[in-house]
């Protein structure tokens, strides 16, 4: 999109469209747009609207109803379902993967091997 992008909320679904576009079109555009999906037994969470040339892109988008699940000591659920220790333990959890791992050396490991 070239110029800068306006937004609104229509039934809950975010609408972004361009600023050459009115309000009132764009709102028109993604209520037939929701409607459209709605038919299909689908939901969206938000409709792009931009222009090329003469023509009006639409863009939708899905919502998506993927939710995160943990897994903390034997313990898979939603974060939401947590009691206060598993909270507390997640909190204290260190993320690994940005950190380097130094793997030991031959000598290392026969070393570990004989203690």
């Amino acid at each position: 999109m070239k110029s800068c992008i306006a937004s609104d909320s229509y039934e809950g679904v975010f609408v972004y469209y361009q600023d050459e576009i009115e309000r009132d079109e764009a709102l028109e555009y993604a209520k037939d747009e929701i409607k459209d999906w709605e038919e299909k037994g689908k939901r969206l969470e938000s409709v792009s609207l931009s222009l090329d040339n003469e023509d009006v892109v639409i863009t939708a988008r899905e919502w998506s109803h993927i939710r995160r699940i943990r897994r903390i000591t034997g313990y898979l659920s939603e974060v939401t379902n947590f009691n206060d220790a598993k909270r507390a333990e997640l909190s204290d959890r260190t993320n690994n993967d940005n950190q380097e791992y130094n793997y030991p050396s031959d000598r290392e490991r026969y070393l570990n091997k004989m203690l």
